[in-house]
């Protein structure tokens, strides 16, 4: 048998290989994408990829399955578990709309009770953002938007789905966003106190007592409100107030033994000015002196 050149070998070398390689890549990528024609393969394959943490794949055969099969058996299913492929890749902006979508579309799934509590979580996380998932931070300094969001999801959903599996979940998130809506009140209660806005603390104060009744921060709203009538001179306003505040908390930290209000902001001088009270604070007089002692008012 005649042998062949080096040159001629050496081509044949590279054919082979070449031709291994590309067996090996056929054989990779049917392993990654399932059969396309078949709706059942397809959404096994996406579940399986859901279980094993391979969220990219399980989402692109999701889309796959619900472009090529729309009205399939597997079909609203499918959109079902993109909600879910989405909120786990951390795609929380793709996970509501997914969400919407499905309850616009199958208002009266069996299964709609789950996109509603599916949106309110992926609200409820993108509201934390990635820093806050990772490191404690206080949220109450945070815009309330996606928390606010989150509640009224939550809350759509032990209204409409009361016997839900989902609805203690959402109850006790509701209780966790309800605290944190009122404390950010509260704080921008204190900021509108330290911007001689008594007027838009005041309001701050009493939107927390009227609309988050069971919070924690209720008798800091009320000594927000009380403190807002004594720089406002409303002192039978403030008096009132103070009543509520020592028979309900008469351990708060702006009580003195005695039951006395103890003030943490004092003004001196007149009133806030006309500019001040227009613009909620944020134009006019200088701020109110933060006293570094607390000033007890002994007329009340």
């Amino acid at each position: 048998m005649p042998r062949l050149s080096g040159k001629i070998s050496r081509k044949l070398c590279i054919a082979a290989l070449l031709t291994g390689q590309l067996i090996l890549a056929a054989c990779a990528s049917k392993e990654e994408a399932p059969d396309a024609q078949n709706e059942q393969v397809l959404y096994g394959a996406a579940t399986e990829q859901l279980e094993s943490g391979n969220n990219e794949q399980a989402i692109k055969n999701l889309q796959m399955l619900e472009a090529r099969f729309p009205f399939g058996p597997y079909a609203e299913q499918a959109q079902l578990e993109l909600i879910y492929a989405y909120y786990k890749n951390f795609n929380f902006a793709a996970s509501i709309e997914a969400a919407e979508r499905f309850i616009r579309l199958h208002p009266q799934h069996p299964n709609v009770d789950y996109a509603y509590y599916m949106r309110g979580l992926a609200n409820y996380s993108e509201g934390k953002g990635l820093f806050e998932r990772f490191t404690p931070t206080d949220l109450t300094e945070r815009d309330p938007g996606a928390a606010r969001q989150s509640f009224n999801d939550f809350s759509q959903l032990v209204t409409r789905f009361p016997n839900s599996e989902y609805a203690p979940d959402a109850r006790y998130r509701m209780i966790y966003l309800r605290n944190l809506l009122a404390r950010y009140e509260i704080n921008v209660a204190n900021y509108y106190l330290r911007r001689r806005a008594f007027v838009g603390a005041l309001n701050r104060g009493r939107y927390v007592v009227e609309n988050f009744p069971q919070s924690p921060a209720v008798p800091d709203a009320l000594a927000i409100i009380v403190q807002s009538y004594l720089l406002l001179e409303e002192d039978e306003l403030a008096n009132e107030t103070l009543l509520v505040l020592r028979e309900n908390y008469p351990d708060h930290p702006n009580l003195d033994k005695n039951g006395d209000f103890i003030a943490a902001y004092t003004v001196k001088g007149a009133k806030p000015s006309w500019l001040s009270r227009i613009t909620f604070g944020l134009l006019g007089r200088t701020d109110p002196q933060q006293i570094n002692h607390k000033e007890k008012y002994d007329k009340l």
